[in-house]
C-alpha cells in the first residue's frame, strides 16, 4: 500500500520556520516579498532577451497594484526607477527611461538656512522690518508717504494683537523711527492712524475666522430672555 500522505515531525517543521527577522530586508516594503523575489530571479537570468521580458512583466505586476495610475507616463517612469532600486541596481535590462544610479539616489539636499532674526519688538514680526527697509529705499513723494502710513497702521494693528490695550500713535511713530534707523520720522506729523476700536474689532473678527471647524463657540446666556430659555430648578415645597 502506497502512502498518500507522509506524516511530518512537528519538531522538524518548527525548526525550518522562516521568520521575517531572518529574511533579507525589503528595499521597498510596500510591494511585498513576492515581488522582491521576482526581481531577484529576473536579475539572475543570464539571457538578455528573457531578462528584458521578465522586467516588463514585473512592471505590469507593479502597475496592477495601482490600476488608476498604471497608464500615466510619469507613473511608468516611477515604476522603472523603483524596479532598479529594488534590484539594488544590479538588474541589467533596457529601460525606456534614464536608469538611476546609486550616487544620485544617495545625494542629500543642502541644509536649509533659516533666517536668524531677533528683532527688538517681536510682536511686529520680520515682515514689518522688510517693509520699512523697502520704504527707506524709495524716493520721497506721495507713494512713499502712503506706504509709510500703511506700515504704521499695520504696526498698530500688530501691537494691539499682542497687547490687548489702547496704544497712542506717538508710541507707534517712535518705534517706526527706531526701526527705520531714523530715516522715517513721523514724530512731528499730524497724521492720525486708524482708530483703536476698529483695529481691535478687526483682530477679533480675524481670530474668529481661524477657529477650528466644528468647535462650538461659547455664548453667554446673560441676555438670553427668549421663550426657549430653560427655567432654573425650583424645589417643590408643597406637601
Amino acid at each position: 500500500m502506497i502512502e498518500k500522505y507522509k506524516k511530518e515531525v512537528a519538531n522538524d517543521v518548527v525548526f525550518n520556520l522562516e521568520y521575517n527577522s531572518e529574511r533579507q530586508r525589503l528595499i521597498i516594503p510596500e510591494y511585498g516579498r513576492h515581488l522582491q523575489k521576482l526581481i531577484d530571479q529576473a536579475t539572475a537570468i543570464e539571457d538578455a532577451d528573457t531578462r528584458n521580458k521578465a522586467a516588463k512583466y514585473i512592471i505590469q505586476v507593479m502597475g496592477s497594484l495601482n490600476p488608476h495610475l498604471r497608464d500615466v507616463p510619469d507613473f511608468q517612469h516611477k515604476l522603472w526607477d523603483q524596479l532598479f532600486i529594488m534590484s539594488d541596481f544590479k538588474l541589467d535590462v533596457e529601460s525606456p527611461y534614464p536608469i538611476p544610479s546609486r550616487e544620485v539616489l544617495e545625494l542629500k539636499p543642502d541644509v536649509l538656512q533659516y533666517p536668524q532674526n531677533f528683532p527688538k519688538y517681536r510682536f511686529y514680526g520680520n515682515n514689518i522690518k522688510y517693509m520699512i527697509d523697502v520704504a527707506n529705499k524709495w524716493e520721497e513723494g506721495e507713494m512713499k508717504n502712503a506706504l509709510v502710513l500703511v506700515i504704521a497702521n499695520h504696526m498698530k494693528k500688530s501691537y494691539l494683537s499682542w497687547n490687548k490695550d489702547t496704544v497712542k500713535d506717538d508710541v507707534i511713530f517712535e518705534h517706526l523711527f527706531e526701526l527705520s534707523g531714523g530715516k522715517i520720522n513721523l514724530l512731528q506729523s499730524t497724521e492720525e492712524l486708524l482708530n483703536t476700536t476698529d483695529l481691535l474689532r478687526t483682530n477679533k473678527r480675524m481670530s474668529n475666522k481661524i477657529t477650528p471647524a466644528g468647535q462650538p463657540k461659547i455664548q453667554s446666556n446673560k441676555n438670553n430672555k427668549g421663550p426657549g430659555k430653560p427655567k432654573p430648578f425650583q424645589k417643590n415645597n408643597q406637601k
